[in-house]
């Protein structure tokens, strides 16, 4: 299993230490990235690079913003070889973003 490596003390500075914050955040987050993951999927399934790019920035800024290392590494991956026209590492990597994005449920 990978691993989500989340920085929750990161996370608490960009909301100031307010707690009720960044669970409001992360689900947020969890909902977003339901929808990325599953463009990605149809991105992947039709050779779509383009989508690819638009659903991995996605989850990369937001995982970004939260300090969501493991998700936000691999989503910049992803976007990085969309940028190449291709959809290889997407398709190589999408069930372990599936798992990354399962770990959310965990994160509070």
């Amino acid at each position: 299993m990978v691993d989500i490596q989340w920085n929750k003390a990161f996370a608490l500075e960009q909301t100031a230490g307010d707690e009720e914050l960044l669970e409001e955040l992360l689900i947020l987050f969890r909902d977003s990235s339901a929808d990325d993951y599953a463009q990605l999927q149809r991105a992947v399934a039709a050779g779509d690079a383009a989508a690819v790019v638009q659903a991995a920035h996605s989850l990369k800024g937001a995982a970004a913003s939260l300090g969501i290392e493991g998700i936000r590494q691999l989503a910049f991956d992803m976007e990085t070889d969309g940028r190449q026209d291709s959809v290889a590492v997407a398709r190589e990597k999408l069930t372990i973003m599936g798992e990354l994005l399962e770990q959310l449920r965990n994160l509070a």
